[in-house]
């Protein structure tokens, strides 16, 4: 009897199982509670709400590493993925077609100095990257990103309403990316002589539009979410070897752009390098930040990582790295060929090689965009279907979503789910017109993590038995959580109607007393695993910005975001709260690899 390997065999585990007494703990109470559904039914329906949508998960009790792996029983996925898969998962979720695109419109009134607002928000990114990074070495062994480390830092309420934003967000992009992937592929098709100007539109360009444009018909579309949803239902092998050849291929092609494009640069192109001052390039970095939206991919393939309390902080950091520099590259290379002036709107950079008679560059060009929105589209379906599996396996969502396929080892059922939804909106409407109420989940989003790892260092769970998170200190904590975040918000209206200086200053200066008071009036500790560095301000600095930027959205998207929620609390209300196992938050179930026999 031997251990099987990770690349052949299939891991098995025994179950240790334990219970903690403390996550029916209530606001307000320093005992823990248990949820009885005898003893709420007595009491009102407000009051049984609130003891449901204050409950939370717990940390493992000891913390987990390769031989003791924290997962849930039965229906657990199957650990295939190393280092070098979650870097290029979060490289493939990141770079898509945007690279060839964005970096060029938002030059256009950046200038060169497009390159600062890429390095501006990719710092920005890196520091909500850390916050990932800390929560995913915590909570190494199961799906659910930010649901799950809000679930057990917060509640469960929290942690559903999270949850409902975020699923939006990737149910809209998913769809806009099918129809953009669709259009990139007629393109391409075109480019031999028998398809070009014999596709209709209703095939893959744009959609054929009806009822006035409130549908928009599209064939390809949903053909290619099914193609893709299939390979992801085929197991997590599958889809990472489409993935990895996808992602291998895009940023080959952008490496191959740099270099030739390095030999096109002009060096009086890059000045004036700000021609429009600091502002404009601000405003970019604001607008590029959704540029590397998608690292947070990675920390979703906990539960299909090798080792995942050492490669997931890795491959998170690692991914949005290598997207960072990416970017630059392009930056500096677009602005040197071509005046800032001249850059196309649509397709800035495949119209910079072409005016300088590399045509063959543009058709690389498409190619790889091509493989960029594939990748995109691949990653945004894969961490869907983990999310939902998250909340099938909580109760907050029905049991459907949490089976996992006894041969492939996915959760089909979110899987076929996601593919479903996606492939109506690609194929029925006009995706992009919506496109002004996306990154809203994605900044919420940000945001909470950031400021769970906050509470999370200040009551480290496995320490104590008893939970004390709702006490004054506590709720003090979260009032300075909230400053931050107003101030944050506020700032940005101000920068956003082009108020005086002095009044972002004056939130700055708010912003940063509570920072301080944050930092001098809470107790940190020392997490296990991969720890963010300068803990409470970086995270802080995190919020502060999610939500500035969170200010220059669409008026629209804050009104999705307002009506979205209520939607989820109805929600939750009728089907979350009297389905949600409060057996799942009251015990940690911890799974040790173990030798079977071969042929099992």
């Amino acid at each position: 009897m031997s251990l099987r390997g990770n690349s052949n065999i299939l891991p098995v585990y025994k179950r240790r199982r334990t219970e903690n007494i403390q996550a029916g703990s209530v606001m307000g109470e320093g005992k823990p509670t248990a949820y009885s559904p005898s003893s709420s039914s007595s009491s009102s329906h407000v009051s049984r709400f609130w003891s449901s949508a204050l409950r939370t998960k717990t940390l493992a009790s000891s913390s987990p590493s390769d031989s003791s792996i924290r997962t849930l029983s039965g229906d657990a996925l199957v650990r295939r993925l190393g280092l070098f898969d979650l870097i290029l998962i979060g490289v493939g979720a990141s770079v898509g077609a945007g690279i060839f695109v964005v970096t060029g419109t938002v030059a256009r009134d950046a200038g060169p100095g497009v390159t600062i607002s890429f390095i501006l928000a990719g710092a920005s990114c890196v520091l909500n990257a850390l916050c990932y990074a800390e929560l995913a070495s915590r909570f190494p062994a199961v799906v659910g990103g930010a649901y799950l480390y809000t679930y057990t830092a917060f509640n469960e309420l929290t942690a559903f309403l999270v949850f409902a934003q975020l699923m939006l967000d990737y149910h809209i992009g998913a769809a806009s990316i099918a129809r953009s992937l669709a259009s990139y592929v007629v393109a391409v098709l075109e480019l031999f002589p028998f398809f070009k100007e014999n596709i209709p539109s209703w095939i893959g360009h744009g959609g054929e539009e009806f009822l006035g444009g409130a549908l928009s018909i599209n064939i390809l579309a949903p053909i290619l979410l099914v193609l893709l949803t299939i390979v992801l239902c085929r197991g997590v092998g599958e889809s990472s070897a489409v993935n990895c050849f996808m992602t291998v291929t895009k940023v080959v092609i952008v490496l191959f752009v740099i270099i030739v494009g390095a030999f096109k640069v002009d060096v009086s192109n890059w000045s004036p390098f700000a021609p429009n001052g600091f502002k404009a390039i601000l405003t970019g970095a604001t607008v590029v930040f959704f540029a590397y939206v998608g690292f947070d991919a990675v920390a979703n393939s906990a539960e299909e990582s090798k080792r995942p309390q050492r490669d997931l902080p890795i491959g998170i950091m690692g991914s949005l790295l290598v997207c960072v520099v990416l970017y630059i590259g392009v930056c500096l290379v677009i602005t040197g060929m071509v005046p800032y002036k001249l850059l196309g709107e649509d397709a800035p950079l495949a119209e910079a090689f072409t005016s300088k008679g590399l045509k063959y560059v543009s058709i690389l060009i498409s190619i790889g965009a091509v493989a960029g929105l594939t990748t995109t589209l691949l990653v945004g379906l894969y961490v869907q279907s983990r999310l939902y599996l998250g909340l099938g396996r909580d109760g907050l969502l029905p049991s459907l979503f949490a089976r996992v396929h006894p041969k492939y080892h996915t959760p089909v059922h979110s899987q076929i789910w996601v593919g479903i939804v996606a492939s109506i909106l690609a194929g029925l409407f006009n995706i992009h017109a919506l496109s002004h109420i996306l990154s809203v989940g994605s900044l919420t989003g940000y945001s909470v993590v950031a400021a769970c790892v906050v509470t999370l260092r200040w009551n480290d769970k496995t320490a104590s038995q008893v939970s004390t998170r709702w006490t004054s200190t506590w709720q003090e904590g979260v009032i300075y959580l909230l400053i931050i975040a107003g101030c944050g918000f506020s700032a940005g209206l101000f920068y956003r109607v082009g108020a005086s200086f002095f009044c972002l200053l004056v939130a700055a200066v708010i912003a940063i007393l509570a920072s301080i008071a944050l930092y001098s009036r809470q107790v940190y500790m020392n997490p296990p695993g991969f720890s963010c560095p300068g803990v409470p301000i970086v995270p802080a600095v995190c919020i502060f910005f999610n939500i500035f930027l969170f200010a220059q959205l669409h008026y629209e998207a804050w009104v999705r975001f307002v009506i979205l929620s209520l939607i989820s609390i109805g929600i939750y209300a009728f089907y979350g709260q009297y389905h949600a196992d409060p057996l799942s938050s009251n015990e940690t179930i911890i799974y040790h690899r173990a030798p079977i026999e071969e042929g099992q």
